[in-house]
């Protein structure tokens, strides 16, 4: 007699999936790294796994249509003459004219603006598109120095150093060749159409002590009325924001894994860098080690989609949050509409990240003349707007929930965790536990 198995369903490897294996033929057929914009697209414990803990008999909520909730902040209290103040505590993040077109420069001005709030400049130097429409202008000060000029420093509202970001802690920017137009290259100081890598460091300092002399070298600049921002990737939150304030910063800006980037190597994106959810608490530790926090404002930014995500930020300590791809979209990137398109590029819309390409359908990511015809800045802007209105009128009805009266009264203590990993990273408790991994008994 003889015995044969059943046959089997053939099993493919969780190490080596489909996307690890195309990976692994892509390189083998060019001998190049893969370069690509966005950020990372692997699932990383997020704001997602938290949850508020709302209001009921042992906390009082408010009335959402009797009783206020404000919104405001206050950036840059600490030294300068003239602190930001902004109606909402939502920002938008440094993204460069060359990596954006110049109509999607100017909807973003003009939406922070309908808004009460600030945008940023990004690295490439200051348009005057986004000048003329911005009420409120940082101005970004990075290791290329790109378009960097003292006039400029004056015109901006605040100066924001940046050392690192989240997608690329450590490393340099890119624009390809294709996006370094005529106006590009006159800002920038560059040959067109030739690529360019930015420095992963500024080439006149070397460290904390440095960075102390070049903060007091902008701050005489310009009549010490603008606050001095300091930028960091997540890499080392607590050091790292310790020492932008032993450096002199009004405030430090927190970049975690999930920002985006105009361009950069995948490998650099998906394993370079914490989640922007590990990063906040050491932060705040920082600044309350020092006996600065709230007296150093915390911006965070990194994968800030709602309103939800904007009252943890804040609940866990932060001052404001900085939003960066979200805003591209509320613009009209990625919007399906533009499918057909997207698909002639080998992509879809969901999944756009050839931004350094120079081909996005949508006129926002490009300085292709016809493109960026299809960009209306007046509508992007509202749509901004909008979107902006609506993400801080759902961290209202989440902080009136809780019992408070202003956005930055929520605290840890509000919350809680869905996994043993959000729990640990936040410094909040398990759900349905006291237990806060590391911290206390279960």
């Amino acid at each position: 007699m003889s015995y044969h198995n059943p046959p089997t369903t053939p099993r493919k490897s969780a190490t080596f999936d489909e996307y690890a294996m195309s990976e692994i033929r892509r390189a083998a057929a060019t001998g190049i790294y893969d370069i690509r914009g966005s950020g990372a697209k692997r699932k990383v414990p997020h704001f997602d796994d938290l949850l508020f803990l709302g209001a009921s008999i042992s906390r009082y909520p408010l009335e959402g249509y009797r009783e206020k909730c404000d919104t405001s902040v206050v950036l840059g209290t600490r030294f300068a003459k003239k602190p930001i103040e902004l109606k909402i505590p939502i920002t938008v993040a440094g993204m460069s004219f060359g990596s954006l077109s110049g109509p999607a420069k100017e909807a973003l001005g003009r939406g922070a603006t309908l808004s009460g709030t600030s945008t940023t400049t990004g690295d490439g130097g200051m348009t005057e598109e986004e000048r003329g429409h911005s009420k409120q202008l940082v101005y970004q000060y990075l290791p290329s120095r790109y378009g960097m000029n003292p006039r400029d420093l004056r015109r901006a509202d605040a100066i924001e150093i940046v050392v690192g970001q989240g997608a690329k802690p450590g490393g340099g920017g890119m624009l390809l060749g294709q996006k370094i137009s005529d106006r590009v290259a006159e800002m920038r100081t560059l040959p067109k159409g030739i690529d360019q890598r930015s420095a992963c460091r500024h080439p006149d300092w070397t460290g904390p002590d440095d960075l102390e002399i070049k903060i007091l070298e902008i701050r005489e600049i310009t009549d010490w009325e603008k606050p001095i921002y300091v930028k960091v990737g997540g890499a080392r939150p607590y050091y790292d924001t310790a020492l932008a304030v032993k450096a002199g910063a009004d405030v430090v800006v927190l970049d975690g894994m999930q920002g985006g980037t105009a361009a950069t190597q995948e490998v650099f994106i998906e394993h370079v860098g914490q989640p922007t959810l590990a990063c906040i608490r050491p932060a705040v530790k920082a600044l309350q080690d020092l006996g600065m926090h709230r007296k150093v404002q915390l911006i965070v930014s990194g994968g800030i989609r709602n309103g939800a995500d904007v009252a943890k930020a804040l609940a866990l300590g932060a001052d404001a949050v900085s939003v960066g791809t979200a805003a591209l979209i509320a613009l009209g990137d990625n919007d399906p509409r533009w499918e057909d398109e997207y698909q002639k590029l080998g992509t879809t819309a969901g999944a756009y990240d050839d931004w350094h390409e120079g081909k996005d359908p949508a006129g926002i990511t490009t300085q292709d003349v016809e493109l960026m015809k299809r960009v209306d800045p007046i509508a992007a802007g509202r749509r901004l707007a909008n979107y902006l209105k609506v993400m801080t009128l759902e961290a209202q009805t989440i902080a009136r929930a809780c019992g408070k009266n202003h956005l930055h009264n929520l605290e840890p203590e509000d919350l809680c965790a869905l996994s043993i990993e959000a729990a640990a990273m936040a410094g909040v408790p398990l759900a349905g536990t006291s237990w806060v991994p590391g911290k206390g008994p279960f």
